[in-house]
């Protein structure tokens, strides 16, 4: 992030999961009644011209966004089931899932984790477009960097004592190793049956050719947005990168395994066939199951 400036990867997210609204074939991916209409309108005159929509790499992306959407409300579901009352989306973005929540008569407490001018500026696209504060939301500006996560959480009345669910997408890339450390350290001390998602990208030497050409080309654009990627992973290690903060792993999916999953007879195009990229769940378990 450059200070003071709203994340442009944000609003680039925000734009392929509302192009998938208008220019995919039902049933889509991932339904989102909202996504148009919280864009800037010269982003949404461009989603709807749809000028780059069937360009094989801007379908890629698309189904990346919307996959990774898809997979962490999947896994939130899941998580209120178990009686998970708290939600935290840390980089929220453009994330409208406040307002569509269908949660809300469980009392899910949703907590909405981004640096401040990318919150101050959704909130300004909010406000624009119509729509009021969501109930049970709130609104934590934190900058990962340097500030505290748990102090910020804690003044907007999180509990860390109480099950959580964690969404943390798009974020884990562009983080230093130290950040990333600090965060998923505190993520740690959270009660037993709190869960969590997060992408995470692998380094370019575990890579097919035309897997790092892809990789070099999107680390070439998001760098001159000024947010260049900083973090790569490989699944073993980010495996003890959890287990040493005390998460258990549940799934590590490659874009195979999501495309299976999500993509499988599918006449529009989309899916996943690099495995650059990889969507994973954890939990924190119960002493009793360990």
């Amino acid at each position: 992030m450059q200070v003071g400036i709203p994340s442009r990867t944000a609003l680039r997210v925000a734009m392929r999961r509302a192009a998938h609204q208008l220019h995919d074939a039902s049933p889509l991916v991932f339904e989102d009644s909202y996504a148009l209409r919280l864009l800037p309108a010269e982003a949404a005159a461009e989603v709807r011209a749809n000028t780059d929509g069937d360009h094989p790499v801007s379908r890629a992306m698309r189904s990346w966004m919307v996959v990774r959407s898809r997979f962490a409300e999947d896994q939130l579901a899941g998580a209120v089931e178990r009686g998970v009352r708290q939600y935290v989306l840390l980089g929220a973005g453009l994330d409208t899932f406040a307002w569509r929540n269908p949660f809300h008569h469980s009392g899910l407490q949703i907590f909405e984790i981004d640096h401040p001018a990318t919150q101050a500026w959704k909130c300004e696209l909010a406000a624009a477009s119509g729509l009021d504060k969501p109930d049970n939301t709130r609104y934590v500006p934190v900058d990962f960097e340097h500030d505290s996560l748990a102090t910020c959480l804690s003044r907007a009345g999180f509990d860390r004592t109480v099950p959580v669910f964690f969404s943390w997408l798009g974020v884990v890339p562009y983080m230093t190793l130290q950040a990333f450390r600090q965060t998923i350290d505190f993520l740690g001390t959270c009660a037993a049956r709190s869960g969590l998602v997060f992408d995470y990208a692998l380094p370019a030497d575990a890579l097919t050719e035309r897997e790092r050409i892809l990789q070099q080309y999107l680390a070439a654009r998001v760098a001159q947005t000024g947010e260049p990627f900083r973090l790569f992973f490989l699944p073993d290690e980010v495996r003890a990168e959890l287990a040493r903060a005390g998460w258990n792993l549940t799934d590590d999916l490659d874009g195979v395994a999501l495309h299976r999953r999500y993509f499988e007879g599918r006449v529009d195009g989309l899916g996943l066939r690099s495995r650059a990229g990889r969507l994973l769940s954890a939990q924190i378990l119960d002493n009793e199951a360990v």
